[in-house]
Formats: C-alpha cells, structure tokens, sequence
C-alpha cells in the first residue's frame, strides 16, 4: 500500500500511528478515571450513570457505522484529524458541563461528541494501523494496542493525580485537550496524504467513494467476520466494562475511595500495556489461538476475583489479571482481519466495527443491570462472555492467503 514511502517517512508514519493510539487510549482514561468524581459532582446514581455511557455509546455506534463512508470519502488522514478534534471538545463540554455548570444534559451532549469522535477514529486508527503493519511485514498490532493502552495509563495515572489532589474535572479536561489538539496537529503532518483507507491496492484510475464503500461492505458478507466478531466481542466488553466500571466498583463497592479506584484501573492498564508490548513476540512463537485461549482463562479468572475479592490488595490482584487477560482479543482479532492484504481495510473496518459496539456500547448496559442486582454481580456477565470468547478463538487462525487474492 505504501511502497513509495522512503524509509524516513516510514517511520514518521508508523509513529504518527502510535501517537493517535495513545492519544485515543489517554481520552477514554481521563473520562473513566473521572467518572466517581462526575457521579458525585452530579449527584447521580448508577442508572444515570449507565445513561450517560448509554449516550456516549449510541454516539460512538454512530461514528463507528459513519467511519468507513467517511475513510471512503476523504481518506483517514483527514479523517483522523476531524475526529481526534471533535473527541477533544467533547472532553472540554464534559469538564465544562461538571464543573461549571453541574448539568447533567450539558455532559451528555459532551459524552456524545466525545463518543462519536472517538467511535470514528478508532476505526480509522485500525484500519491505519494494519497498513502499516502490512508495510512493515511483522506483527505490529499489539504493539499499536499497546499505545492505546499506555495512553490510558497515562490518562488514568493523570486522573488519579487529580482525584487525590481534589483537581477540579473542568480545569483537569481542559488542560488535556489543549494537549491533545497539538497532537492533532503533529500526527496529521507525518500521516502520508495518500493512505486512503478502503483502497489498500493504488491503481492510476482510483474508484469512485461508491466503488469503495461497495467493497467496505462486502466483507459484512463473510462468515469469518462474525466469527472473528465473537473472538473480540467477548474482550471488549472485558476492555470496556474495565474502563467505565472498573474505577467505581473499587471506589463504591469494594469501599476504596476514588483515589483507590483510579489507582486500579491504572493497574489494569499498565498490566494490559505491559502484555501488548511484548504480545507480537509471543503470537509469533505460540500462535493466535492459544494465546487468545489462555488469555480468556486468565481474564476471566482476574474479573471473579476482582467480584469476590475479601480486600483491596486482591481487588489490585484481580485487575491486574483482568488487564492482562483482556489486552490481546482486539489486536489480534484486528490482526486475522488483515491476513489478506488485498481485502484488509474493509475487513479490519467490518471486524472493528463489531468489537467497537460491543467496547463502548456494552458498558452503559451493565449500568442499568446494576441497579437492579448490584455492579460487582453484574460483572459475571463478563465473565461469561470472556468464556464465550477463548471458546471461538479458533476463529483467529491464520489465512492461507493464494497469490491470486493478493493480485
């Protein structure tokens, strides 16, 4: 796809990449890590709760559903940037809404551009993200991931610095986004201009936006879609539950405080950091499907202890095996996506599509299940869909990909 980038550029590009994952990953913390701290600025309970995330999830549907047609419009470079600039003034309007007004409205009109820019450009981010590994002819996925998640440590780290320091959400999310405009900034020059996702093969005559979409569309056609779908469904309900729930459910549930439950869900994300750096390696050594198979167990073993847990020590025990059981279901799922080079973007997008609902579309559900039987009970739904997860993991099995299909 991009074989006229000399070395230099190359490499600017892979880093640009990098850098709008972490971004991503530190925007989804800063709101996650800040969530004990809206609730009680608000003065809300779970079920309002799970309808604010409820908003931010049918926003972020809609941005995932739109990215594709807007990849097939405008390319992902353009893409990019209007997205990470639209997720930035959701966070300011969030801040804002809390701190300033105290509006419960106001912060779901927030959560809504929030979730659409950032719904959106986790699709692109995708679909950039495995031309660059088809580029570099290695697995580089989980690293990419691992970006996501080293910005969520970030983000959370931060949000824990704040919560302990009693740093207003307004002055905490506005700070950030100046921050993350620059990055906007910054990675738009270094992404090359002509890496259109949904066109993975140049030609002299490029197809018309319909052509493309049509092609988008087609990979929903294809069983292995859904069945890699399972494989990421199962993981990002575990990602997603962690990054909305996880924090309160230390704070209120188990009684640690908010200090306490942005602490966890920073161990969460440093133990799932930690597993995507060095998940490439192992992939190559062992294989797809019995590292995503050992993987569940482990996270689901790490989500029943963090429900059951008789202290706080082992409530830091059961994230830390929740963040590294859950921390290679998506990449890899992105990864069997793109076995094909020739049909990789509209698979990564199809696949990316069906992990992208489950990770920000599930969470508002268990809000409401909570208030019904309980937060940390209704986290053994999790677990369940976790199981449902190792068990489809032969999904992930690598392609045998013909020469002709390449062509």
């Amino acid at each position: 796809m991009q074989s006229a980038l000399t070395r230099a550029q190359f490499v600017h590009w892979r880093n640009a990449v990098f850098a709008i994952f972490l971004v991503s990953g530190a925007s989804m913390a800063t709101w996650a890590s800040r969530v004990p701290d809206i609730k009680s600025a608000l003065g809300i309970d779970n079920a309002q709760v799970g309808l604010l995330l409820l908003g931010m999830g049918i926003a972020s549907i809609v941005g995932i559903s739109t990215g594709p047609a807007v990849m097939a419009r405008t390319g992902a470079r353009r893409g990019m940037l209007a997205m990470m600039i639209t997720l930035t003034i959701g966070i300011v309007v969030i801040g804002v809404g809390t701190a300033v007004f105290g509006s419960f409205a106001l912060v779901i009109v927030g959560l809504a551009f929030f979730g659409f820019g950032n719904g959106s450009l986790d699709v692109m981010m995708n679909v950039e993200a495995t031309a660059v590994e088809q580029q570099a002819a290695k697995t580089l996925l989980p690293l990419f991931h691992a970006f996501f998640s080293f910005g969520t440590v970030i983000g959370a780290g931060l949000g824990w610095m704040a919560a302990t320091v009693k740093l207003s959400v307004g002055v905490h999310t506005i700070a950030l986004a100046v921050i993350f405009v620059i990055a906007a900034a910054v990675c738009f020059a270094h992404v090359p201009d002509r890496s259109e996702a949904l066109d993975p093969e140049p030609t002299e005559d490029k197809p018309h936006w319909r052509e493309r979409m049509h092609v988008a569309l087609a990979a929903w056609r294809e069983p292995r879609t859904y069945a890699l779908g399972l494989v990421m469904l199962g993981m990002s309900f575990a990602e997603g539950g962690a990054n909305d729930w996880l924090a309160l459910g230390a704070a209120e549930d188990h009684g640690g405080g908010t200090a306490i439950g942005a602490a966890a869900l920073t161990v969460f994300s440093v133990c799932m950091t930690t597993v995507r750096i060095f998940g490439g390696p192992l992939v190559d050594r062992f294989g797809r499907v019995p590292i995503l198979r050992t993987l569940a167990v482990t996270a689901a073993g790490g989500i029943l202890l963090f429900i059951l847990a008789p202290s706080l020590p082992f409530v830091f025990i059961g994230a830390a095996l929740w963040g590294i059981g859950a921390s290679l279901g998506f990449p890899l799922g992105m990864s069997a996506a793109a076995d094909d080079p020739a049909k990789a973007a509209a698979r990564v997008s199809a696949a990316a599509t069906i992990g992208y609902i489950a990770f920000l579309g599930g969470p508002p559900i268990l809000g409401l299940i909570s208030e019904h039987i309980g937060l940390l009970n209704t986290l053994f739904i999790l677990v369940a869909l976790v199981a449902a997860s190792g068990f489809a993991s032969g999904a992930a099995k690598p392609l045998k990909v013909s020469v002709n299909s390449r062509s």
